[in-house]
């Protein structure tokens, strides 16, 4: 038993004396295997995934960049603030000859043209490198001289190319080089409830973005112009945004605002913007031909009501009921009368006077178009040859 002893003595004290030299000489010999990390799992697309040459100038510009600032980005260069300034009124020095014989004032007629202009304020959106503009008609409408002022601080003066009344919609064209050009969106894609921006220079403050979101779509019957076609936002729009930019979370152009809802003159939650595909056609009209083509039939409209239906026990619940057919327009000629009912334009069925309106205004002047009237209860089509639309009277 003392010999085994020994030995396991003896084994010990050599282990002990190997294991000192080998840690003193050789420390890695000795070293524990550290364990292996667990893989990281990346979701979304890994940092090395390519991007558009301007995402990738942005998101190095502005690594960091929350929200939808990249949209503002791209669409406030081309948003301009718009001055547009009237002359004095007419009447002025009149007014000032009545003023000293009726009440015996200092007879100011010879400073009376000297009285300072109005001046009014608003928005525009640079929509093509050529210098053309998009703003509101009521922005310029009856202005001497119009002055745009740029994001990035030139200010030049303005052409009028056309107005639309009509659709509140005016053209105007600058001439500048290395302009900001906004893009422009497709209003097919825009659904209620998509966030937008309004960017514009509400009370003269300065150029300003705000957000919200589409309220509704296809607006009308709100009797701000005569063909209406809203697209409704709660994004905050005030006096001075008028002909501002309605862009989506791409920073494309979806509208121009032109009206809000309000009691106090600011911003309710209820603002209207006329959709790009109504102001893209009404720009290209003016540009090309100075004015906007639109049809016209010459007649008078009312709602179809359930009275008229049952006191002339009509056959149709749905129509429009002609009160008026002006002499020697293109209704009268065709035959159509007062107390008729037209249920159809061409291929195009008619329920409401705003239905017929842009039915008929949609139909190229001095052109032939099937009209289908409901008289009593006979069933007729007439032939109408649709004429020009007159211009408004202001």
């Amino acid at each position: 038993m003392r010999r085994l002893w020994l030995i396991f003595a003896q084994a010990t004290t050599v282990t002990l004396a190997i294991v000192f030299v080998l840690n003193t000489l050789k420390p890695n010999w000795l070293a524990r295997p550290r364990p292996t990390a667990p893989a990281t799992v990346v979701l979304g697309a890994p940092p090395s995934a390519p991007l558009s040459g301007l995402d990738a100038a942005e998101r190095a510009a502005h690594p960091t960049h929350t929200g939808y600032s990249r949209a503002a980005r791209r669409a406030a260069p081309a948003v301009v603030s718009v001055m547009a300034s009237k002359a004095p009124a007419r009447n002025a020095e009149l007014e000032a000859r009545a003023r000293r014989y009726h009440f015996g004032l200092p007879d100011r007629s010879n400073n009376a043209t000297q009285e300072p202009s109005q001046t009014g304020l608003g928005s525009g959106v640079i929509v093509s490198s050529q210098g053309y503009l998009l703003t509101n008609n009521h922005v310029v409408e009856g202005a001497a001289d119009i002055e745009v002022l740029l994001s990035d601080g030139r200010q030049t003066k303005a052409t009028l190319v056309g107005t639309d009344p009509e659709t509140d919609i005016a053209v105007l064209k600058i001439e500048l080089d290395r302009l900001p050009v906004i893009q422009l969106g497709h209003i097919e894609g825009l659904q209620v409830g998509d966030v937008v921006l309004a960017i514009g220079n509400p009370f003269n403050v300065g150029q300003t973005v705000t957000s919200g979101i589409v309220s509704a779509l296809g607006r009308d019957q709100l009797g701000i112009n005569t063909f209406e076609n809203f697209i409704q936002t709660d994004a905050a729009i005030n006096p001075g945004n008028s002909g501002g930019a309605l862009v989506d979370t791409d920073g494309n152009l979806v509208g121009i605002n032109t009206a809000i809802y309000s009691r106090s003159g600011g911003s309710l939650g209820i603002g209207f913007a006329i959709p790009i595909s109504t102001a893209s056609q009404v720009m290209e009209s003016l540009i090309r031909d100075g004015r906007v083509a639109r049809g016209w039939i010459g007649v008078q409209t009312r709602e179809l009501t359930p009275e008229f239906i049952d006191a002339f026990k009509l056959s149709v619940r749905e129509g429009v009921l002609i009160s008026g057919v002006l002499a020697n327009a293109p209704a009268a000629k065709a035959g159509i009368k007062p107390g008729d009912v037209i249920t159809q334009i061409g291929p195009k069925a008619v329920h409401t006077p705003a239905q017929l309106l842009l039915a008929v205004s949609a139909v190229p002047p001095q052109t032939a178009t099937k009209v289908s009237v409901l008289r009593g209860k006979q069933s007729l089509e007439l032939d109408v040859t649709v004429a020009q639309r007159p211009v408004p009277k202001p």
